[in-house]
């Protein structure tokens, strides 16, 4: 068969048989009376070979080796080969996730592209300070897309960085990082689900609060503390029961009993789209031993009760009784002033002193 025909039947161009020939790779058997290449069978057997191990991504110099050594293995070829695409794959998809992100942010011309680029290259560097940069030069900006935000704060360890790239995701709206934030506190990973957490904390709106209500259900025990202590801080006492956990756990106590304090002068606004149950006895929604009461009283009434239900119980250990009183500090109010005097008899002498400290300041 001659390498015309060769050419039609197999799809590979006479110019590429040629260049095989000339590598050594399929040589024509045969030749015509007037010179010209024929292919036999078994040439083009081999031509159909060359062509699929070429689909799989084998240079011509490994097809060469795989073709004519007896001792050569696919095995570790093939095992190269795998490395080989992932690592294509996954520059091909950052790559595809730098276009998107590009194409997010509408720009209006190469200026602004070009401005994105350089955005989203400082977010990736390994210097702290040039993300920072990056993070405090993009807050309200409508150049940086929120997904590449979110992703840079999810990832992020330091701490600065952090807080930067929080204030940037909520100066640019926030609205559009909810189902990524969302999304996020299903990761496997506990330090990704607790960085959701903390945006989610920080974004303002209805939206982010009914989230907040939810992770407060959630099985993370890190998320719920932050869900409470945000919730707590917008006024919403189906936090109460969570932040009496927390002060008892010893897990973020300070702020817990902080978001208390807040919860204490506040007049409940937010519960107006809380949950039917939001303040229903301990065996519904609290742990073992609070009851926020479901009635009028003043929220400071109510959360001191609660405080003071969970120092009776005779699960609460020494240390979290302690740490029980010095919250009661925070509460305004006849409930939270009668625990105090009854607490400065306290058989346990800590809890008697802070308690009696704390009538002193009172007073003052």
């Amino acid at each position: 068969m001659l390498i015309g025909e060769v050419a039609r039947r197999s799809g590979v161009s006479a110019r590429m048989l040629r260049h095989y020939e000339s590598l050594g790779l399929v040589r024509p058997s045969e030749r015509t009376g007037s010179g010209y290449r024929e292919y036999s069978g078994d040439d083009i057997r081999r031509i159909f070979h060359i062509e699929s191990l070429r689909s799989l991504g084998l240079s011509l110099r490994e097809i060469g080796r795989a073709l004519d050594e007896p001792g050569f293995t696919p095995s570790s070829l093939v095992g190269d080969l795998i490395r080989q695409t992932r690592e294509r794959i996954a520059a091909e998809t950052e790559l595809l996730t730098r276009l998107d992100r590009i194409d997010a942010a509408e720009p209006g011309d190469w200026e602004e592209v070009l401005q994105v680029v350089a955005l989203l290259q400082a977010l990736g560097s390994k210097s702290a300070d040039a993300r920072q940069r990056a993070a405090l030069s993009s807050g309200g900006q409508d150049a940086l897309p929120v997904a590449a935000l979110v992703e840079a704060v999810l990832g992020e360890t330091d701490t600065n960085v952090s807080g930067a790239l929080r204030w940037a995701l909520v100066r640019s709206g926030g609205a559009d990082s909810l189902p990524l934030l969302v999304e996020a506190l299903g990761s496997p990973e506990g330090a990704v689900r607790d960085r959701a957490a903390q945006c989610l904390a920080e974004l303002p709106g209805d939206e982010a609060t009914a989230e907040l209500r939810h992770a407060l259900a959630g099985p993370d025990a890190v998320v719920r503390g932050r869900a409470a202590v945000a919730l707590g801080n917008r006024g919403a006492t189906d936090a109460v029961p969570e932040l009496i956990d927390m002060i008892v756990a010893g897990r973020n106590d300070t702020d817990a009993a902080d978001a208390l304090s807040v919860l204490s002068s506040t007049t409940g606004s937010a519960d107006a789209t809380a949950p039917a149950d939001a303040t229903a006895p301990a065996d519904a929604t609290a742990p073992a031993g609070v009851t926020v009461p479901a009635d009028a009283t003043a929220p400071a009434e109510r959360i001191a009760t609660a405080l003071v239900e969970r120092l009776a119980h005779p699960a609460t250990e020494a240390r979290a009784r302690g740490r029980l009183t010095q919250a009661l500090a925070g509460i305004p109010g006849a409930t939270a002033t009668r625990a105090l005097v009854e607490l400065s008899a306290d058989e346990d002498r800590a809890v008697a002193l802070t308690a009696t400290y704390l009538l002193r300041l009172r007073d003052a």
